[in-house]
């Protein structure tokens, strides 16, 4: 089996976070993907739980070897989803869930896991 991939889109201010962690809640073994971004750490968040967070030229060069499935500039910040680990977390029949902003959506959209 292969694990499911769960796209939750809506503009800013939707609700999607309340959405995604009431679905945490509830449904066992469901992960989050942990997108990498190039935004500052906001108070509280840590590196690897929220976000990855890396400079802009690194995540540049990361892009340019094809390290994410996608990735969009949002606001002045580059956020990307690393292809190597929704491959192997769904490959472990695990099923993922992508929390993203309605801009940030139609590049999965070409991808062809997305039926």
């Amino acid at each position: 089996m292969i694990g499911n991939l769960i796209i939750v889109s809506a503009p800013s201010g939707a609700g999607k976070s309340s959405l995604v962690n009431a679905m945490l809640g509830e449904i066992s073994g469901v992960q989050l993907s942990v997108s990498h971004t190039t935004r500052a750490p906001r108070p509280g968040e840590v590196d690897g739980r929220e976000y990855h967070f890396v400079d802009v030229a690194q995540f540049t060069e990361m892009a340019g070897r094809g390290v994410f499935l996608e990735h969009a500039l949002v606001h002045g910040n580059h956020y990307g989803t690393s292809r190597e680990w929704i491959a192997a977390t769904r490959a472990a029949d695990v099923d993922i869930i992508l929390e993203r902003s309605e801009e940030h959506t139609s590049e999965l959209q070409s991808h062809s896991f997305i039926s």
